[in-house]
């Protein structure tokens, strides 16, 4: 049998993760039908994904009936929705999990993009989302700005595994892992065992290029046109070899020996925005082992289809990648400026998403009451 591109990409040591998350998906059964056709491992969820599956789907009627008759409010009723789904979400990648030892065969679930300014409150409900899905191959999903990092560190500390979301930049990377290693050396003190604790860090990819270009694109040069959709890749292969770099210290392989996990980089945002640019560009151009790539189903559909695997292809460039960041400077495209303002943005466009599922979840309730 010839080997798809999907499977090409297994071997390479890439996980592949669905961006995408609904009841219909779950009660049809092409999520799992996704695991034999396109070796998909896990799924990744966020506020976008759960107020378009709200929206559009009729598969919520009868427990929006349900919550409204119990008097729910529209918070309490979105955490029960979204927790119902990632649990039943788990229970179909069980096997997967399984089968992996835990390292695949994840379901992740973001707390709310409103706390992300607030550490105390993040910790509370990631671990309160934890407690409810109730299964062993959940992710929560915490951001990582400034306050999101010692909530990073205490709900490791607590034995809990976590999906570290919103990363733009290569400090604010390094700032996650040292977070990461922290939480795992409290969860030590603690008596946690550490072989049941995983992380991965979802290091934000295409929003790079979109952010860039526009600068690009305002200089109007034939050297700023050059540079275009160039500065994702080249962030995201220096992540890599930030990767490499802290988990080959002696810190890391401390606790490696012990039984600790390392934390895999996940490349997020990796549907392309810019329609003249390959399909599957930050998929074929993002390989390396020990990564996850979570792809909404447009570039799933289309790296089964078309994508070509030539191996890896992030080794031998950290090079080059520098050349590129040091050309944008010298362009005075500003990384820090950049990765700032892509993080603001971030956080911005999931409360704007999560006023929208509100808005859709307060609607349903409202019509269930009616009709009642």
């Amino acid at each position: 049998m010839t080997e798809t591109p999907t499977k090409a990409l297994s071997e390479q040591g890439v996980s592949i993760w669905l961006d995408d998350l609904s009841r219909d998906r779950l009660q049809s059964g092409t999520l799992a039908a996704l695991i034999d056709s396109k070796d998909v491992v896990g799924v990744t969820t966020n506020p976008t994904i759960f107020a378009g599956a709200l929206a559009k789907g009729t598969t919520y009627g009868a427990q929006l009936a349900e919550l409204a008759a119990a008097g729910t409010d529209v918070d309490e009723a979105i955490f029960t929705i979204t927790t119902d789904d990632v649990r039943d979400a788990c229970d179909v990648f069980a096997p997967v999990f399984e089968r992996t030892n835990g390292v695949d065969g994840r379901v992740s679930i973001e707390v709310s993009p409103t706390l992300a300014r607030d550490t105390q409150a993040t910790i509370d409900e990631a671990k309160r989302l934890w407690a409810t899905v109730d299964r062993p191959n959940a992710l929560i999903k915490i951001p990582a700005t400034a306050e999101g990092l010692p909530a990073i560190t205490e709900v490791i500390a607590s034995g809990i595994s976590v999906n570290v979301t919103l990363i733009f930049s290569l400090d604010r990377y390094r700032e996650v892992i040292n977070a990461y290693l922290t939480g795992l050396e409290l969860a030590r003190e603690r008596g946690n065992a550490l072989a049941n604790i995983h992380s991965v860090a979802s290091f934000f990819v295409s929003r790079v290029d979109v952010e860039v270009d526009k600068r690009l694109d305002a200089l109007d040069t034939p050297r700023a046109a050059e540079l275009r959709s160039k500065a994702a890749l080249a962030n995201a292969r220096l992540a890599y070899q930030v990767f490499e770099e802290a988990f080959g210290s002696e810190r890391a392989t401390l606790l490696v020996a012990e039984g600790a996990n390392r934390q895999r980089p996940l490349w997020a945002s990796t549907g392309v925005k810019d329609p003249a640019l390959p399909d599957t560009l930050y998929v074929t151009e993002l390989v390396a082992p020990e990564t996850v790539n979570t792809m909404p189903e447009k570039t799933l559909d289309a790296l089964a289809d078309h994508g070509v695997v030539t191996g890896n292809t992030i080794e031998g460039t950290a090079h080059d990648a520098n050349q590129l960041l040091d050309d944008l400077a010298e362009l005075g495209i500003d990384y820090d400026d950049v990765v700032g303002v892509l993080e603001t943005e971030g956080v911005d466009k999931f409360i704007v998403s999560w006023e929208e599922l509100r808005d859709t979840v307060r609607t349903g309730l409202d019509e269930a009451r009616a009709t009642a």
